[in-house]
C-alpha cells in the first residue's frame, strides 16, 4: 500500500560524506513526521534525525552540526546529508514515516520503515 525506498548508502572513508534519499510512494494522503534511524551490528536501533511536514528537525547529539535532514513534500521523499563521517556512524540507515492513508472511513495514521541502506565508514 505504501512504500519507503531508500537509496545512497556505501563505503565510505573517515571524514567522507554520504547523501541518503526516501522516497514514499503508493496511498498516500499525507505525511507527518519522517525521520532517519540506524542500527549497528549487536546495538539497538536509534534515532538520527526526524523533521516535521513544516521543516522543524531534532539530531541525535553525536550527530549534530555533521548531519542535516531535508525533505521535499512535493515529491514525498526525506534525505540525510551525512558529513565527516566517523567509524561510529557505521550502521544500517532507515527511514521512517508517518503516513495517513485514505480508507473507505476516513483517513487512518500508520507508521512505514523502508528496507534500510548499509553505510561503511572505513578506510
Amino acid at each position: 500500500q505504501v512504500q519507503l525506498v531508500e537509496s545512497g548508502g556505501g563505503l565510505v572513508e573517515p571524514g567522507g560524506s554520504l547523501r541518503l534519499s526516501c522516497a514514499a510512494s503508493g496511498s498516500i494522503f499525507s505525511i507527518g513526521v519522517m525521520g532517519w534511524y540506524r542500527q549497528a551490528p549487536g546495538k539497538q536501533r536509534e534515532v538520527v534525525a526526524s523533521i516535521t511536514r513544516p521543516g522543524s528537525t531534532n539530531y541525535e547529539d553525536s550527530v549534530k552540526g555533521r548531519f542535516t535532514i531535508s525533505r521535499d513534500n512535493a515529491k514525498n521523499t526525506v534525505y540525510l546529508q551525512m558529513n565527516s563521517l566517523k567509524p561510529e556512524d557505521a550502521a544500517v540507515y532507515y527511514c521512517n514515516a508517518d503516513v495517513k492513508v485514505m480508507t473507505a472511513w476516513g483517513t487512518k495514521g500508520f507508521s512505514y520503515w523502508g528496507q534500510g541502506t548499509q553505510v561503511t565508514v572505513s578506510s
